[in-house]
């Protein structure tokens, strides 16, 4: 499937437009139509959805949406270099595709789009973990998205996807799995890319959860969480003092040895924990 519309190949898009990517954008431009239709179809059945993408650049990904069925698209792309070439597959796919030259930072996207929300987006990844966070930390749960599928550094992808007792366990597992079901669904080389990036990349599919998986105060969990892994050697009871007085006595009520290290705990009992902190707060 070399051709998935009748646009031209993203090679002959970008000579058009000018469009080099730039490293200060965190751009990496995936150019095979064929990866970036796998990774739309790695987001479901997209017919009846409206679609959140950030950084489509040239706009591959953009047609793979759209060739794959997505109800609409709201395109949202910080370098204006680009706006002409997504313009074009406005175009060839009308009423379909809106492109807003706006940092994704700064935006609401839901006076844009209408449920069901699905995220699917070749990050820049200057700005990719971030977004993660502040769509995983809404001031209300459910979300306003059904599911995010997003292309990070791989390295951040097996972050996200991490077991208590790994070295990639942390805050971010902590985070995305206590309010999401997320697997790795795909990984890419770096010469999948122009320019090649020096590391491999990988596809991150997250479901959101109807209520987060056990019961925990949202902003306690991240300020816990993030205070645990700051010092991750450490063991909890010096890592977490400044939390509380008797820190020890409140990890021994959620089960956690006071000498244990935070890659050493499970989500069920750091969710344990920021109960604790909560109500003896």
């Amino acid at each position: 499937m070399s051709r998935i519309d009748a646009l031209p190949p993203l090679r002959e898009v970008i000579a058009a437009h000018g469009l080099t990517a730039k490293k200060s954008l965190g751009q990496n431009f995936l150019l095979d139509l064929n990866l970036t239709a796998r990774i739309a179809r790695a987001a479901g059945d997209l017919a009846g959805a409206d679609i959140l993408e950030v950084g489509p650049g040239p706009g591959g990904l953009t047609r793979g949406l759209l060739a794959e069925g997505a109800r609409h698209v709201l395109a949202v792309e910080k370098d204006a270099r680009a706006m002409a070439a997504l313009a074009e597959i406005a175009a060839a796919y009308p009423g379909r595709l809106d492109i807003l030259n706006a940092d994704a930072l700064e935006i609401d996207p839901t006076q844009h789009l209408s449920p069901p929300i699905k995220v699917v987006a070749n990050l820049p990844y200057n700005v990719g973990t971030e977004l993660l966070v502040r769509w995983l930390t809404p001031p209300a749960w459910p979300p306003y998205w059904e599911s995010l599928t997003l292309m990070f550094q791989k390295e951040v992808a097996e972050r996200i996807v991490a077991s208590p007792g790994s070295k990639a366990y942390g805050r971010l597992a902590i985070l995305a799995q206590w309010r999401a079901d997320a697997r790795i669904v795909m990984e890419l080389p770096p010469e999948a890319f122009t320019p090649p990036p020096k590391i491999r990349s990988a596809v991150v599919h997250l479901k959101a959860l109807p209520a987060p998986r056990f019961p925990a105060p949202a902003d306690g969990l991240q300020r816990l969480t993030a205070t645990a892994f700051q010092q991750r050697r450490k063991m909890l009871r010096a890592s977490l003092k400044g939390l509380h007085p008797q820190i020890s006595e409140l990890l021994e009520s959620a089960g956690i040895p006071p000498t244990a290290r935070a890659e050493e705990i499970d989500l069920e009992r750091f969710c344990a924990l920021a109960r604790a902190l909560a109500q003896d707060g």
